[in-house]
């Protein structure tokens, strides 16, 4: 029986993704479910999982560090997103003025968000020093005693904030806000002057209607990347001379994930680092679901006013 054209299609097609489709069930899928299993066990690598059932869930909830850097986490996302994506959308406006050196202003704004975040953390390790760091020796020129920032409990979470921000602002959300500024038609604000209507009645009935897509997207990949703060906190709580495991002073910086790799790999307690992990993936679950039912009520798509999310 010979097949269809449609058929050998179907079966070519199939062929070409098989190798994707084998990578992700073994490498994605297959580790998912372990995962899942290994939440309801004590696994500690060298000995054998010992199936406790929801233990590490209730352990879980009876941790002080859980709670610690679960508040971490909520602290750094609910500053960090709105005052990221706020500066990225001033960048994305001036970058987009008709001005002289436009394509190297550009350039310069986003070179901060391509470097590697371990070279991040070392500069503002060193700008951040107490003795002789240069954030203090400029306080200092002005008679102002400088704080211990990474040092201090107080200071540590609002200066990770700041590092955070200088590789953010102008990277990739500042780019997405340039694309959509770009694709604002001309003729809305040609027609709104020609109605009388000043800068600040063009930016609040144009630009923010059309650029709201563009604000959503952000806030979404803003959000569940702030909830992930990892790295930056990792070298940094390291780099400042706290010992191990990472999230000092205090554990004033052990954010959530953080937290569920000092459970990993350095107490080695695989079975309740797998029920962190999971109880994580319901939060952003929850987080972005939440995002998407309110986005019904401020998000413009000009392509379709029937049917939003």
């Amino acid at each position: 029986m010979r097949m269809s054209s449609a058929t050998r299609e179907a079966i070519e097609g199939y062929l070409y993704i098989a190798p994707w489709l084998v990578g992700f069930a073994v490498f994605a899928v297959g580790p998912m479910l372990a995962s899942i299993y290994l939440s309801l066990t004590f696994y500690k690598i060298i000995t054998p999982p010992d199936f406790v059932g929801l233990d590490n869930y209730i352990r879980m909830f009876q941790d002080d560090l859980f709670w610690k850097s679960l508040w971490n986490t909520v602290y750094y996302a609910a500053v960090f997103v709105p005052v990221s994506i706020a500066g990225s959308l001033c960048c994305a406006l001036l970058l987009n003025q008709r001005i002289l050196g436009r394509t190297i202003f550009r350039a310069i704004y986003f070179l901060p968000s391509i470097t590697p975040i371990v070279a991040t953390a070392f500069l503002w390790l060193w700008i951040f020093q107490p003795n002789v760091g240069l954030a203090n020796y400029l306080l200092d020129l002005i008679g102002i005693e400088g704080p211990r920032w990474l040092d201090d409990i107080q200071w540590s979470k609002p200066s990770l904030i700041v590092i955070s921000l200088w590789g953010a602002v102008g990277g990739g959300s500042m780019l997405i806000f340039l694309a959509g500024l770009q694709g604002i038609p001309i003729e809305l604000y040609e027609s709104a002057e020609i109605d009388g209507a000043g800068n600040q009645a063009k930016f609040w009935r144009i630009t923010i209607p059309l650029l709201s897509p563009s604000m959503f997207f952000n806030l979404v990949l803003g959000l569940i990347g702030a909830m992930q703060m990892f790295t930056l906190a990792f070298v940094a709580t390291s780099g400042a001379g706290q010992t191990r495991p990472a999230g000092g002073p205090a554990y004033s910086t052990l954010f959530y994930v953080l937290n569920l790799y000092n459970h990993a790999f350095d107490y080695w307690e695989m079975g309740y680092a797998s029920a962190l992990a999971w109880f994580f993936f319901l939060i952003l679950v929850i987080l972005t679901y939440w995002q998407l039912r309110l986005s019904r009520s401020w998000v413009y798509y000009e392509f379709d006013q029937g049917e939003r999310w």
